[in-house]
């Protein structure tokens, strides 16, 4: 069996690995898993409830995930990169490389896919435009 996360579908282990052996440590956490190898029966009744009511949630979200407008999606991460932005720039002291990055991210999203963002796309412009703004006063000492 697979368990899906944002990084690509993983096998779970019956058995825990070792921290080395583990898919990320061998750079294949992204490859096809033999489903056979994991088997809910294998589980006591308390794990297996859980695992199921994870299975089910994540199974709910990706529904929830495929049924909303993938520019409503694209505009959420492009806030996110927002608020990173925020959040290394407010920080004691200010992070302006790790905010620089986020800016830049979210800029790549917006300015790159510009016209295809649907009704949000004046809001993160101005809200690009605003991060923009907030990293030069800091980088100036006015921050």
């Amino acid at each position: 069996m697979t368990l899906w996360t944002p990084g690509g579908e993983h096998h779970v282990p019956r058995d825990p690995q070792p921290e080395s052996e583990t898919p990320a440590a061998d750079g294949d956490a992204g490859a096809p898993v033999d489903e056979e190898q994991f088997d809910l029966e294998d589980l006591s009744p308390e794990d297996r409830e859980r695992a199921e009511a994870m299975l089910a949630e994540l199974a709910a979200a990706r529904e929830r995930l495929a049924a909303a407008p993938p520019e409503v999606v694209v505009a959420n991460h492009a806030m996110g990169l927002y608020e990173l932005g925020a959040i290394h720039l407010t920080a004691e002291p200010p992070r302006t490389e790790a905010a620089r990055l986020a800016i830049d991210a979210m800029g790549a999203l917006v300015e790159g896919l510009g016209g295809r963002l649907g009704e949000s796309e004046p809001t993160l412009r101005e809200a690009l435009q605003s991060l923009r703004m907030a990293y030069v006063q800091q980088s100036s000492g006015g921050g």
